[in-house]
């Protein structure tokens, strides 16, 4: 059932169809504490956010939320489950991004830092921030040659 009561910034088919190549949506519990999240700690360019549905941008991709009772007849709801953790094993990297300054946003929020700020053998510089849903975010910046 979707919480918003007005007309969204755009139709569903509208956006649905000027999407390509590939993109992340992910199902959370509160899209506004989502937004807050990727906007104060990531830095994301918000585009949209309403109770229902969110996009924000980084370096020309668009994150997408959904709030989950926007799926309830979904199949993929189901396997959230009540207190899951919600995409273990997977990591949305956002490269370009000072994993350092991240890191220091997220602390202070009070956020999940799983791994501070290290130089990585394979050339980055990044840490590992836990979003409330325990997505997981990997800010990193190229080291230098």
């Amino acid at each position: 059932m979707k919480l918003r009561k007005d007309d969204p910034w755009m139709t569903a088919p509208d956006y649905g169809r000027s999407l390509g190549g590939f993109g992340v949506n992910l199902l959370v519990r509160d899209v506004a504490r989502s937004c807050a999240f990727l906007r104060e700690v990531l830095e994301l360019e918000p585009v949209y956010a309403d109770a229902d549905f969110a996009v924000l941008r980084h370096a020309g991709h668009d994150i997408i939320l959904h709030a989950d009772h926007t799926y309830a007849d979904h199949p993929l709801l189901a396997l959230t489950g009540d207190g899951a953790i919600r995409g273990a094993g997977a990591e949305m990297r956002l490269y370009g991004l000072d994993p350092d300054a991240a890191q220091k946003r997220a602390e202070a929020r009070g956020d999940t830092v799983l791994a501070e700020s290290k130089d990585k053998p394979h050339g980055l510089r990044e840490c590992y921030l836990a979003d409330a849903d325990g997505y997981v975010w990997v800010p990193s910046m190229a080291l230098p040659v």
